[in-house]
């Protein structure tokens, strides 16, 4: 929030307006060089420290995304970046610019179009907690897994608003196309699905902002979409994932990417690998999950056009009584 994009350095206006002395704030570094050392006192003493990233920052590098390449996280909410190199894009579709990463002092500068959606894993736990519909949140897969389609139920988790790319505070949640043949496992499916709704919406918001700027991506690559956080283990949320992107979804063996790029990051400072072998592990591992399309693209519009009719009946809802 204080950092000029730019400059990589605190931004001199934003702390004059709020009134913050910079002699009270701490240097910023790069993500990847050696920032300290253990002190006495603690197991491993004079280990360097020199790996620093927010969470989802991390995520980008453990799951070496590179220009044009984009991943999802899914967790309690789900957030998704989308990398654009070298170059800072200002969202006109609902997005916040920001930086992905800077591997090194001397390193280049790789930014990031980024998109948070604040309900996702928690609409699992709403079903378990508060509706008693599952025991256990592993259980939504096989519950919902017993329909091959929501039976046109549509439900917008937005329980507090809407984040990206809708930002709209008055949003409140909904569970419409309820009929009598409607059961738990047709709801079930709603919410999963909901969770993949979302992520497409901004993804969508990203490459229409992608394509004004003229991003050329990965070449002729086809788009793929890296996921990675705890709900990834569930097979049906991620095939549903692929089917209403009309891309492939890539999981890889170790979800926790987070861990993994701050590893990538501290590793890199102290010359364990370099930063060619980190990008490079995008394509060299052979324990990722693919999960390909199968829904017809008329199929996939009808629901994506009625997914869109859902969200705007959650609008101007926030003085319901």
């Amino acid at each position: 929030m204080l950092m000029n994009l730019k400059s990589l350095d605190w931004d001199e206006p934003t702390l004059q307006t709020l009134g913050i002395p910079r002699e009270i704030l701490p240097k910023i570094v790069s993500n990847s060089e050696i920032i300290g050392h253990i002190s006495k006192g603690f197991p491993i003493p004079g280990i360097p420290i020199s790996g620093c990233l927010g969470d989802q920052h991390a995520a980008m590098v453990g799951q070496a995304c590179r220009k044009g390449e984009a991943k999802s996280t899914y967790g309690t909410g789900a957030f998704i970046l989308i990398n654009t190199g070298d170059e800072i894009i200002h969202s006109k579709h609902g997005l916040l610019s920001t930086l992905a990463f800077k591997l090194g002092p001397q390193a280049s500068t790789n930014y990031a179009l980024e998109g948070s959606i604040a309900i996702a894993g928690a609409a699992v736990q709403w079903l378990r907690d508060s509706l008693g519909i599952i025991a256990t949140a592993r259980e939504i897969e096989e519950l919902a897994s017993q329909v091959e389609s929501s039976g046109g139920v549509y439900f917008v988790p937005a329980f507090n608003g809407l984040f990206a790319p809708w930002w709209r505070d008055d949003a409140r949640g909904i569970c419409i196309g309820i009929t009598r043949f409607t059961n738990k496992a047709h709801i079930a499916r709603a919410v999963l699905e909901s969770m993949c709704f979302q992520v497409k919406d901004v993804l969508d918001s990203m490459h229409k902002d992608w394509n004004e700027k003229g991003g050329a991506g990965n070449g002729k690559k086809e788009f793929l979409l890296r996921v990675d956080g705890g709900a990834t283990v569930n097979n049906l949320l991620m095939q549903i994932q692929a089917d209403l992107l009309g891309n492939p979804v890539v999981r890889p063996a170790d979800i926790e990417t987070t861990a993994l790029g701050a590893a990538y990051a501290a590793g890199l400072a102290v010359g364990v690998w370099t930063e060619d072998e980190i990008f490079a592990s995008g394509e060299k591992i052979e324990t990722t999950t693919l999960f390909q399309p199968t829904v017809d693209p008329e199929v996939r519009k009808k629901k994506i056009d009625s997914w869109c009719k859902a969200v705007s009946r959650t609008f101007d809802l926030a003085d319901l009584f």
